[in-house]
């Protein structure tokens, strides 16, 4: 995979692109990734991206020909089978794991940060784009955000992470958090591990993790366990707890 980020701060996703699983990913050759001065498609001599919003209004808005000129640019050098042009904006859907599976599909990727008031509307529409969140809040740019999708998009390819079997073990995989894990000291300032992982009982500690992702998600993410299909087994699991509960254990 290819994934083209522009940006006003280029050197901000360089630095992020460096380090941990994407700089490995890239030594491997499972991804390229580039970052690009949207300035360098400017066309007058103060290379000038954004102007005054029409209608008034604090702010200002990055230009609809800029960003289109540098988008399209970008997609005529690189011959792609499989393109998706995303724009990082607070107005745009909510990025989770399902749309993280969707753009790993992808041949290419053009991720654009958005910046000030964000795009003119018709970016997205011109480019064909697709308009991204990471959360209902506030951030200077959008290259954290950028950095986000593509560090969520890579690990998904194969050859990226050291252990296929990670994947398997995520959070979100389905729409559940992942249940805790514990290493040595057994025992630390009166906190020990539960004892069924060292039980070295595999069903039992299959069992008591697919508990905890339970638990754990319909008391801090109840939106995300309102989504769950529930397996005959998880509805007994569930009852289980309670049980264990009503006599006062730890489940």
């Amino acid at each position: 995979m290819r994934i083209d980020i522009v940006s006003l701060f280029p050197e901000f996703i360089r630095q992020g692109a460096d380090l941990s699983i994407l700089s490995r990913a890239q030594k491997a050759g499972v991804v390229e990734i580039h970052a690009h001065q949207l300035r360098d498609w400017a066309e007058d001599k103060h290379r000038t991206v954004d102007d005054e919003p029409y209608g008034g209004g604090a702010g200002l808005v990055l230009k609809v020909e800029v960003i289109a000129r540098c988008v399209q640019d970008l997609m005529a050098k690189v011959e792609q089978s499989d393109l998706a042009v995303v724009l990082m904006e607070p107005q745009g859907e909510l990025f989770d794991q399902s749309v993280a599976r969707e753009l790993a599909q992808h041949d290419r990727l053009i991720i654009a940060c958005g910046r000030y008031e964000g795009f003119d509307w018709r970016s997205a529409e011109i480019l064909g784009a697709r308009r991204l969140s990471i959360g209902d809040y506030v951030l200077t740019g959008g290259e954290l955000p950028a950095l986000v999708v593509t560090d969520a998009v890579v690990r998904l390819l194969p050859g990226a992470l050291g252990s296929a079997d990670s994947l398997d073990q995520d959070s979100f995989l389905e729409p559940l958090l992942g249940y805790p894990q514990y290493t040595r000291p057994e025992t630390f300032e009166g906190c020990k591990v539960p004892d069924v992982l060292l039980s070295g009982h595999h069903a039992e500690l299959a069992a008591w993790r697919r508990k905890q992702q339970l638990l754990l998600t319909r008391r801090l993410r109840p939106d995300l366990f309102a989504r769950a299909e529930l397996k005959p087994s998880d509805v007994a699991l569930l009852r289980e707890a309670a049980e264990e509960l009503e006599r006062g254990e730890d489940p």
